[in-house]
């Protein structure tokens, strides 16, 4: 008796937090493109480089089954979600190629530049052929890579876009309203998403001691202060310019913002940034002053 050859797919992981329209064109491209047999499309119990979702994981399942089950030869597969834990990418593609001949990893752009921080990812980049979403405000970076594929696409939009913006007309008219709902306990969670990025922006331009102050119940003109150390006033300056450019690319913009060689303010609307050489902090003392409103408010809760 002669084995069957395992059916060629390509895997297309994400939290799907939630799953929209773009998506669907993803899936839709890849089957019309890649010369597969069967699209995977995996919603993740929680990503690795996550602390929270939006929707629980069985709410996310549930959506992808309503976006992709009418695409032929696409699965939605819960491996990941009865796992009931954060999986890495190589553990899912070791489990799938059990199953299958997994020969595309599906991944946005914006990923590009944290592939080699991935779990096992000298194995993935040997067993793998990358599959590339560009992403408007992301370069191209595909020296790591063993081989790869640009899959050009027309809808640029992310689902952290969707969730800012309340743009929920492009999400599936089947789950808007349950999104809408959802959206409505989860204000919280998005600011740290973005409290996530500035703090990375201020890390990666070696800017010291980033500390954020939750405001959320202080009778304070923002939600949330993110102060940084500069190393001098040449470093204050090319921190602004850094950050100023990162907000705008994670879909943020400069309301207001004042600056000096020795401190520059930015204010998000609720998130205020004050970037300073160590002198002016220490003169200052301005989380001394956060650090006590913070104290106010936990003892007017108890």
């Amino acid at each position: 008796m002669v084995n069957q050859p395992k059916p060629i797919v390509a895997m297309f992981g994400g939290s799907f937090d939630p799953p929209h329209q773009g998506h669907q064109h993803i899936v839709q491209s890849a089957m019309q493109n890649l010369g597969i047999d069967k699209l995977l499309v995996v919603p993740a119990y929680l990503s690795p480089f996550k602390i929270s979702t939006l929707a629980s994981a069985q709410k996310r399942l549930a959506w992808c089954h309503t976006l992709f089950d009418s695409i032929k030869d696409v699965i939605v597969d819960d491996y990941e979600i009865q796992e009931a834990k954060s999986i890495s990418t190589s553990q899912s593609v070791k489990h799938f190629n059990t199953i299958y001949t997994l020969k595309y990893l599906i991944v946005g752009a914006d990923n590009l530049s944290t592939l080699t921080q991935w779990q096992n990812f000298e194995w993935l980049n040997q067993t793998v052929i990358w599959v590339i979403i560009p992403r408007d405000t992301y370069a191209l970076d595909t020296q790591a890579l063993r081989s790869y594929k640009v899959l050009e696409l027309g809808t640029p939009i992310s689902s952290s876009q969707i969730r800012t913006t309340q743009d929920l007309a492009y999400v599936d008219s089947k789950i808007r309203h349950s999104v809408k709902d959802i959206l409505k306990g989860f204000t919280s969670m998005i600011i740290e998403e973005r409290i996530e990025g500035i703090v990375k922006i201020l890390d990666d331009k070696k800017a010291e001691e980033i500390e954020v102050f939750n405001l959320e119940d202080a009778d304070y003109i923002a939600k949330r202060v993110v102060i940084a150390n500069s190393l001098n006033g040449k470093h204050t300056l090319a921190l602004f310019e850094h950050l100023k450019k990162g907000v705008k690319e994670l879909g943020d913009t400069f309301l207001a913002s004042d600056i000096s060689d020795e401190w520059a303010v930015a204010d998000l609307g609720d998130i205020l940034i004050h970037v300073m050489i160590p002198e002016y902090r220490q003169r200052y003392s301005l989380e001394t002053f956060l650090s006590e409103l913070v104290a106010n408010q936990k003892n007017q809760a108890q």
